[in-house]
């Protein structure tokens, strides 16, 4: 069974100079050999700045960017977060924050492991909701913590979407699960416009802004990669490629559990010609952490 327990990391939240997006953010903290404390610490990197990238618990939102590539709502879904944060006047230069007011904002994050790209998978929590907390310490998150967090805030304005792993306590998933249907039955954020039951996939325009389908994340990111192996000469569909890459060390044929039940997601896939079956409620999947 996966702890509740989370440490707390305090430090500032830094986007001048990089390339925010809405479950993903660069942060300074003020005692780096915290880190060490968390589960797979030897996989962070930081950067030169000192800064380390963070992953958000329990949420995936629309891309920004993904290389050249973006979904619709992904900028919605990175400003939003920038403002939760309590930034101000943010303005780019390509996916780049070129000026933004303040330049940092302190907060803290809660963080118990590290995930396979090297970044903290943490709850983020404001600079006003972190000076109850003490730097270090290991607090049990609770269901009712948890809607301090601005994680349970992007799910309830429907602004991500519900996306999590073996490696978060089954009382989160749940919590967080029941919070989430309550944003589509009611149409917020992504819901009005989700496509990810079935969609149809002939190019990367199909998928992109302005017009294209908004589907899960993971699975966008899946496609996008996809339709560069096309490019480059595959043969097959998207069931095809996922299996065809699933023995590399990084494959995207990701496992995941529907119930008690282990499959691969080649195993929900459905495809007839150009239109993508994607059979079980995305709500009902928890991936397997690599």
């Amino acid at each position: 069974m996966v702890s509740p327990y989370y440490q707390v990391i305090k430090g500032n939240f830094v986007i001048l100079g990089k390339k925010p997006d809405g479950d993903s953010v660069r942060f300074l903290a003020d005692e780096p050999d915290l880190y060490e404390n968390l589960q797979r610490s030897y996989r962070i990197n930081p950067s030169r700045d000192r800064t380390v990238q963070i992953r958000l618990e329990g949420l995936d939102t629309p891309e920004a960017h993904y290389g050249k590539d973006a979904q619709p709502q992904g900028e919605e879904a990175r400003d939003r977060l920038l403002k939760l944060l309590g930034f101000k006047d943010v303005a780019y230069s390509g996916d780049t924050v070129s000026s933004a007011k303040p330049d940092t904002v302190a907060g803290a994050i809660l963080s118990q492991s590290v995930e396979a790209n090297g970044r903290p998978i943490s709850y983020l929590v404001s600079a006003d909701e972190a000076k109850s907390l003490s730097n270090g310490e290991w607090i049990r998150v609770t269901k009712n913590y948890l809607q301090k967090t601005l994680n349970f805030q992007l799910l309830q304005e429907g602004v991500a979407y519900y996306t999590v792993y073996t490696s978060m306590p089954l009382s989160h998933r749940e919590f967080l699960q029941k919070v989430t249907t309550e944003a589509r039955q009611e149409n917020r954020g992504v819901w009005k416009e989700d496509r990810t039951r079935e969609f149809v996939l002939e190019s990367q325009e199909d998928l992109s802004p302005p017009d294209g389908q908004l589907i899960v994340p993971k699975l966008f990111r899946r496609c996008t990669d996809y339709l560069k192996a096309v490019d480059r000469g595959f043969r097959g569909n998207l069931k095809d490629w996922l299996l065809a890459n699933e023995s590399n060390s990084r494959s995207e044929n990701d496992r995941v559990l529907l119930g008690n039940v282990e499959l691969k997601l080649s195993d929900l896939i459905r495809q007839n010609n150009n239109r993508i079956v994607f059979q079980p409620d995305i709500l009902d999947l928890t991936f397997i952490e690599k």
